[in-house]
């Protein structure tokens, strides 16, 4: 009997401490596709979103590193990094290998072309580098969160002006035509850039112009 008890005893004293671990454990991260719930913070004045509307999710956090014109890794207040791929926009290629002319309407097919893409999309990234390394921004990711590289995909928020739809108005990028709440806008402000002839839109085949290195 005096076995028996003794047994129970470590059992019972092994729970208590199994169940104390636990208490003082931090919660798992159960939203594996976004950043975690503490990290929220609704921008002030977001255009076309209402952060009360649980498609829209924002966070502010700072930009540590610009990997191209519409890449960019942020870091939030816990620590935590991640990629952020701006939703509803596409920067050129800079390697030859994928440069892809026929996604970009009025610009051919030709060396002349491809090199004219290049040279925008080294553009582009040096444009995203002075305006958002080292920024505090906003980052709004509305439903499907997640691309097909398990990147965030969200709109940047830069004190309070839509990064995204900036790159598209100075010419910098081309709508990435997919459904998103801001498709109709921003196809907009592609349609004056390219009207106006700004930025990459602006190609002249008798003028040669070469990426940067």
């Amino acid at each position: 009997m005096r076995v028996r008890r003794n047994l129970v005893a470590v059992v019972a004293v092994a729970v208590l401490l199994l169940l104390a671990g636990c208490a003082g454990a931090p919660a798992p991260v159960t939203d594996g596709d976004s950043p975690t719930a503490d990290l929220d913070s609704p921008p002030t004045d977001p255009d076309g979103v209402d952060p009360n509307d649980p498609a829209d999710t924002a966070w502010t956090g700072t930009v540590v590193r610009v990997v191209d014109g519409d890449t960019v890794d942020v870091e939030f207040p816990n620590g935590e990094v991640d990629t952020v791929r701006l939703l509803g926009v596409d920067t050129p290629e800079t390697s030859a290998e994928s440069t892809s002319p026929g996604e970009f309407e009025g610009i051919p097919d030709t060396e002349s072309g491809r090199a004219h893409l290049r040279a925008w999309g080294s553009e582009a990234a040096a444009f995203a580098e002075s305006e958002l390394a080292g920024e505090e921004v906003t980052v709004v990711a509305g439903g499907d969160r997640r691309g097909g590289y398990g990147r965030l995909l969200a709109v940047l928020y830069v004190d309070g002006e839509d990064f995204n739809e900036r790159l598209l108005a100075e010419g910098y990028a081309r709508l990435y035509d997919t459904e998103f709440a801001k498709r109709d806008a921003y196809a907009a402000t592609e349609a004056d850039a390219r009207e106006r002839g700004v930025g990459l839109w602006g190609f002249d085949e008798s003028a040669a112009v070469e990426p940067r290195l």
